[in-house]
């Protein structure tokens, strides 16, 4: 469990480090809107520093999601599932899907980027020609932490079909909706002691 919460902690960094593009997102999308609609004055860089702020905050918070299981999961027939089951078919899924998708993305991802740094490729559709090659660097590193998170998975997998339970995650920020649940139950304990 100390390789897997080793790795988390990075995926956890990393997508912490990277949620602040959230903040810059918000202030350029503010400050764009200001000087277009109130000082009718628009800039020619916000456009695309929006998209590459939004796609560095997708790309590199993949292996946080991965790490604090939050991705988009169709489970309506999986959660019925024994916990052993549940690992055994995740694990076979990771292999079948996960993991050829991921070295994809990190073998196109390298080609695309190392094409973009020979060319010094700038932004076509922006009248202020900004360089894009950084940001493209970052989609096979994206694929790489992706790909070290899917190791994590693997092992998280491998401890559940023996022990029949998930291993605990690192502990990050909840969602609203959980952090209720949560408080639900624990009234109800309260009041009722032994239910569940």
């Amino acid at each position: 469990m100390k390789l897997v919460h080793s790795i988390e902690g990075l995926s956890l960094w990393v997508g912490r480090a990277f949620g602040w593009c959230i903040l810059i997102l918000t202030l350029s999308v503010s400050y764009e809107v200001f000087v277009r609609y109130v000082l009718n004055a628009p800039t020619v860089w916000a456009f695309d520093m929006m998209i590459q702020m939004y796609g560095a905050l997708f790309l590199m918070c993949g292996a946080y999601a991965l790490a604090q299981d939050t991705h988009v999961r169709a489970d309506v027939v999986y959660r019925l599932l024994p916990i052993r089951v549940q690992a055994g078919l995740d694990f076979v899924l990771y292999f079948l899907f996960f993991f050829p998708g991921i070295v994809a993305l990190v073998w196109f991802g390298y080609e695309i980027a190392s094409d973009s740094w020979r060319y010094k490729e700038v932004s076509f559709n922006s009248p202020a020609s900004i360089q894009i090659y950084f940001f493209k660097s970052l989609i096979p590193v994206a694929g790489v932490l992706l790909m070290i998170q899917g190791f994590a998975e693997l092992i998280r997998c491998v401890i559940a079909m023996r022990t029949a339970e998930w291993p605990e995650r690192l502990a990050d920020v909840k969602e609203t909706e959980d952090l209720l649940s949560e408080a639900d139950i624990a009234e109800i304990q309260a009041i009722h002691p032994g239910k569940q």
